[in-house]
């Protein structure tokens, strides 16, 4: 073969020129859509990603909401429980408040009896602490001053017909008014004729006169009447009787008649202790 034939074969080596340009179109088509693929891929990646990025956010934030759900639901039960003890706190409390005005309240009762007892023992004691007679229409003056509030009143003894009443001791009051008085009128008359004690207890009791009296104590031997204690009016501070001064008044009407008769009859015996005979001779 000769020169010329292996020149001529060498350009039919290489492919025709369209057949170059297809295949460079090809090629360069080919590039481009795997490019734009890739550019697809790599945006739906990073789409991935932020959806992701959002879903773990979410994520934590669910985290969060239920665990702030948790304590919101602990801290209502802490509540709930607290609500309890609180309740169950206040029914004790009421409980031992309704105990206290119990206690209180028996306690003032008491402190009143005791008060109530102590004034009559002064009474009792102060009546009979003397066996003269002016000694003790002045220890009447005073228990009733002192423990009555009286500040017009009479002490009195039947006459011997018992047709009236006599002033043996008064205060406060106009003598010449009250020095006599009838036994059958009147809330006085009817006090010492039936021998019940009288006091007033609707009206103001520092505002009683002599016709319309605050108080009437029959004084009582062996439950026969021989005189009253006539209270014509108290103090203006003391405006009604209580229990404890109906107690003082029934203590009166009995303590206040003996001890006046004893004395009386002491200084009339010469102010002499009988003998023992005497004594003896009453067993018969």
């Amino acid at each position: 073969m000769s020169d010329n034939e292996g020149r001529s074969k060498t350009p039919s080596d290489q492919p025709p020129e369209d057949l170059k340009r297809e295949r460079d179109l090809f090629i360069q088509q080919f590039f481009r859509k795997g490019a734009q693929l890739t550019e697809e891929v790599l945006k739906e990646n990073e789409r991935l990603r932020d959806r992701l990025s959002e879903l773990e956010n979410e994520n934590g934030r669910l985290r969060s909401h239920i665990a702030s759900d948790t304590a919101m639901r602990d801290l209502v039960r802490k509540i709930e429980a607290l609500e309890g003890e609180k309740n169950a706190l206040l029914q004790r409390s009421v409980a031992m408040e309704a105990v206290s005005d119990r206690y209180t309240s028996r306690h003032q009762e008491v402190e009143s009896e005791l008060a109530s007892l102590a004034n009559l023992y002064v009474a009792t004691s102060q009546l009979h602490s003397s066996t003269n007679v002016r000694h003790v229409l002045r220890n009447i003056k005073e228990l009733l001053a002192q423990l009555l509030g009286a500040a017009r009143f009479g002490v009195y003894i039947a006459s011997d017909d018992k047709k009236e009443l006599v002033a043996v001791a008064t205060e406060g009051q106009s003598f010449a008014d009250i020095a006599t008085l009838p036994v059958d009128e009147g809330p006085i008359g009817r006090a010492f004729s039936t021998g019940k004690l009288y006091y007033d207890a609707e009206n103001d009791v520092s505002k009683g006169t002599v016709e319309s009296p605050a108080a009437v104590v029959p004084l009582l031997i062996d439950g026969q009447p021989i005189g009253v204690i006539a209270i014509f009016g108290t103090l203006s501070q003391k405006t009604a009787f209580d229990d404890q001064d109906g107690e003082l008044f029934r203590l009166l009407g009995a303590q206040a008649a003996l001890a006046l008769v004893s004395a009386r009859l002491f200084t009339d015996a010469g102010r002499k202790v009988p003998g023992v005979q005497a004594f003896l001779d009453l067993e018969d």
